[in-house]
């Protein structure tokens, strides 16, 4: 589950769609429509959202905090493979190809959770062919992001891992004009871990060396990577 969950201030009610990213080709009466047209959960922090193998085939819309995809393997190790930002949806692949669930969901802080029957959400890809094209945007990134980890799995060892994830991370919060990027809020060690499948205490291990080399360092709520190329160039030099 996931580990050290904060709980967020969300809305008493249920704030409505403005905020989903997939919806904002769509004019304020459309969205309220197709929010009239949503179930609304309001989740606490560690609760699952979704099972794997479950038949359900909703898509799920993320309208406040943060949910995070994840698998379990045989031996009930948790590996993350997301987490879904206010803004972002999951779930569709199910609407699409009917099988059943291939990851479990559950909130990382609180949340509110527009649901969308799978009926309905085809049918609005039908009549607002825009939303089809940003859908397949998100599931290309998907498949590109991936295809990158298995061939850190199969490529990179443990600690390369987690320094190809940091630099992920990085690259992510944007490089500014000095080549740093300032990571909000700092990365949870177990977070990283599940991710690249390894250890807290390698994670631990890793970030004190980058500390040493000065790649890294810690500020108030942020971590921060003082040299995003460097960085980049240690993660290839060690997939070689």
């Amino acid at each position: 589950m996931a580990r050290n969950a904060p709980r967020s201030a969300i809305a008493p009610r249920p704030p409505g769609l403005g905020a989903v990213s997939l919806f904002a080709a769509l004019s304020e009466a459309d969205r309220e429509q197709v929010a009239r047209q949503c179930h609304w959960r309001r989740c606490s922090a560690q609760e699952q959202i979704l099972d794997r193998d479950s038949d359900s085939r909703d898509v799920h819309f993320v309208v406040q905090g943060t949910a995070r995809i994840i698998i379990y393997t045989a031996s009930g190790r948790e590996v993350a493979l997301d987490d879904i930002e206010a803004g972002g949806f999951f779930g569709e692949l199910a609407a699409f190809d009917g099988a059943p669930r291939s990851a479990s969901v559950l909130a990382v802080t609180d949340c509110w959770i527009a649901v969308l029957p799978a009926a309905r959400f085809l049918t609005l890809l039908t009549e607002h062919p825009a939303l089809g094209l940003i859908v397949m945007q998100r599931m290309s990134a998907i498949i590109r992001t991936a295809t990158e980890r298995i061939v850190e799995l199969s490529t990179l060892g443990a600690n390369n891992r987690v320094q190809a994830d940091l630099l992920r991370q990085a690259e992510t919060a944007g490089v500014d004009a000095e080549g740093r990027a300032v990571i909000r809020p700092i990365p949870i060690h177990a977070d990283i871990a599940s991710r690249v499948s390894t250890t807290r205490e390698t994670v631990a291990r890793v970030l004190n060396d980058l500390a040493r080399k000065g790649l890294v360092t810690r500020e108030r709520e942020a971590l921060v990577v003082n040299d995003v190329a460097r960085l980049e160039m240690l993660v290839q030099e060690l997939g070689l």
